[in-house]
């Protein structure tokens, strides 16, 4: 026969209650389960905890009993709550890649109302382009992704489309090509000079390849691009979401000929099951991002 917890829950209510009438009203049992249980766990002990003549008064065995039955209770409620609060994605940690463009416009965002939810539960969010987020998907260095499809291949990967980023172009407002606010078509542009960067294979599929392979520029960093448009030596094609809402110099322009967009969603492997807060997150992402931009 094994010590079962409530055993060691009705000693303790006995105690605490000072009797077996009062303890047997809180632990909503008859007085004679509660005496039983009682008698069980002194079998079990091989000691009795209660002065036989007063079954109020703890023996030198009970008194010793007694501390020791309390610190192993407020273990184990402690850890019964802290396993609910884990299942109910109340604890532990979400990590996160994103392209940065969705990490600086769109996350914010979500990681407040999530955040405001789950105020324990430990945030890691990294940006990355879009071969890195894969990258870091798959190796399990973070729970989910945010990005678009274009570099992910098919199968151990699982996409949720959220909202479409249109293409356009970048130049400096003084540019011929800033008196098209309505739309551009990429020949237009083959007079300029162009900056290729990494969003810039989302143009392979169409005629307007030809910009990016005939660039006299390519630049990776995001930040550094920018510095290179505002000095005027080129254009680029880029996301809407990655033109600055603070930016003075430059203009985006769409792009209408080829128009083009890209699918930005929500990465998670297949053969993995998300953490429950994990799984809220993405929950967030849904509500609050799945629209047309």
């Amino acid at each position: 026969m094994s010590i079962k917890l409530q055993q060691l829950q009705h000693f303790v209510m006995v105690v605490e209650e000072g009797g077996f009438r009062a303890a047997s009203h809180r632990a909503n049992r008859s007085q004679a389960a509660l005496s039983t249980s009682i008698k069980e766990l002194e079998k079990r002990l091989g000691q009795p905890l209660f002065e036989s003549g007063n079954k109020t008064k703890l023996t030198p065995f009970g008194s010793l009993c007694l501390p020791k039955t309390i610190q192993f209770l407020n273990v184990y409620n402690a850890f019964d709550n802290d396993l609910k609060t884990t299942a109910a994605g109340q604890q532990g940690k979400v990590r996160i890649a994103s392209v940065p463009s969705v990490a600086a416009k769109l996350i914010p965002s979500v990681l407040g109302a999530f955040c405001e939810k789950y105020p324990n539960v430990e945030v890691s969010l990294v940006d990355d382009n879009a071969a890195g987020v894969e990258h870091r998907l798959y190796s399990g260095e973070v729970d989910l992704a945010l990005g678009n499809p274009s570099h992910v291949e098919e199968g151990g990967i699982s996409f949720t489309p959220l909202l479409s980023d249109p293409i356009g172009v970048i130049c400096l407002k003084d540019n011929p090509i800033a008196k098209n606010p309505e739309g551009i078509e990429w020949q237009m542009l083959l007079e300029q000079p162009f900056i290729r960067n990494g969003t810039c294979t989302l143009l392979d599929p169409t005629p307007a390849r030809a910009l990016s392979e005939q660039a006299l520029y390519s630049v990776e960093n995001i930040t550094s691009l920018f510095s290179v448009l505002e000095l005027g030596i080129g254009v680029t094609t880029l996301p809407k979401l990655a033109f600055p809402t603070n930016e003075t110099r430059l203009v985006w322009v769409p792009l209408i000929d080829p128009p083009l967009e890209r699918q930005i969603g929500l990465f998670t492997l297949k053969d993995r099951t998300l953490s429950p807060q994990a799984q809220a997150f993405h929950d967030l992402c849904i509500q609050y991002l799945n629209y047309s931009h």
